[in-house]
């Protein structure tokens, strides 16, 4: 009767490990700037492969870190794509969740655009501005302390702007463009103001809140359009006041109806994202899970193809969707971590 049960037992665990070992599509979750690359990779793979196409979610490069580090249950995604490098309090969620062989795959450029209608006269704004406008509190006209935040047309914040109303549709907290821009924008502009310095030299508390300050206002000015950067679009076109915020290649694909307009007087071009002229400018990246890889056999095949010169290569089929290639020598190096499963450290995230 022992050996009956052990032996079922025994079957039964085998049956299950052909079950979990039987999947052969790829879920890939994260960065909606991210996700017209890989989806059209994923298309690429399922029409030249004998794997079904890979089923590609836009979640957001935050929401897709949170469930790419769940755990390594099958259920969990094989890759999550990001607009912006791994956090370490992600990484360390992922290790805290069994999820401790991954590996980093650098995919090319992409410039946050600022754009509006293709209808209406388009303008230059500096970085500074642009802070200005969308944050919660500004310094006071004085400088010596903050306000909530009182413009409400463009002309408010300097005189030579348009006499337009700030409306700017922009991405929520979960999308790995919202924090490339509080970084490259907001924090850039205000860790340089004195009334800043002033606040954290008065007070150490105060450090971590106005040396990297990116408190965005919530009065209107600034409306969260979701994780769906095609979204942002249509409303640009029927709002000719408005700005939105979107990564280049939604840009691109939209020319007909969206422009970027010029910050710092540098326009969002595939030459000045790559030169690093543009001053808003990110890598993008997309995570694998490892683990996955001996029950998920077509992971291996698929990241492979992601990072081939077909793909990611300077005449690559994703430079037509916007993609600003590598240097050769960059891409040659990103393409060995994958190919060779390199697994991502702490310790190279501060690199």
């Amino acid at each position: 009767m022992t050996f009956k049960k052990t032996s079922m037992a025994l079957i039964a665990s085998a049956l299950l490990a052909t079950t979990l070992s039987a999947r052969d599509q790829i879920k890939i979750v994260g960065s909606s700037t991210v996700y017209p690359f890989s989806s059209s990779v994923a298309e690429e793979f399922g029409a030249t492969t004998k794997f079904p196409t890979p089923v590609v979610e836009s979640t957001g490069t935050g929401g897709g870190m949170k469930l790419f580090c769940a755990g390594i249950d099958l259920n969990t995604p094989d890759i999550t794509n990001a607009s912006r490098r791994m956090k370490d309090k992600e990484l360390q969620m992922c290790l805290d969740n069994g999820v401790t062989d991954i590996t980093e795959a650098l995919i090319g450029f992409d410039g946050i655009a600022i754009a509006q209608s293709a209808k209406v006269a388009g303008f230059n704004v500096t970085k500074a501005q642009l802070a200005l406008a969308v944050a919660e509190e500004v310094p006071s006209k004085d400088g010596k302390s903050l306000i909530k935040n009182p413009y409400k047309k463009w002309s408010d914040i300097d005189a030579t702007l348009p006499d337009r109303e700030i409306v700017v549709y922009g991405p929520p907290k979960s999308s790995g463009t919202r924090d490339s821009f509080e970084e490259l924008v907001m924090q850039h502009v205000f860790e340089k103001m004195p009334v800043y310095t002033d606040l954290f030299k008065a007070d150490e508390k105060a450090n971590k809140k106005y040396k990297a300050y990116s408190v965005i206002r919530t009065d209107g000015v600034y409306v969260e359009s979701g994780e769906n950067d095609n979204l942002i679009v249509q409303k640009l076109t029927k709002n000719n006041a408005a700005l939105g915020i979107f990564g280049y290649s939604f840009l691109e694909e939209n020319k007909d109806k969206v422009v970027g307009i010029t910050v710092d007087n540098i326009a969002p071009t595939a030459e000045t994202i790559s030169s690093g002229k543009y001053p808003v400018a990110r890598s993008m990246y997309f995570y694998i899970k490892n683990q996955h890889a001996s029950e998920v056999p077509a992971l291996k095949e698929y990241t492979n193809l992601f990072m081939s010169e077909k793909m990611i290569g300077t005449d690559g089929i994703l430079t037509e969707l916007g993609l600003v290639t590598l240097t050769d020598d960059v891409r040659a190096a990103a393409r060995t971590k994958v190919m060779n499963s390199e697994k991502l450290t702490a310790e190279q995230l501060k690199h």
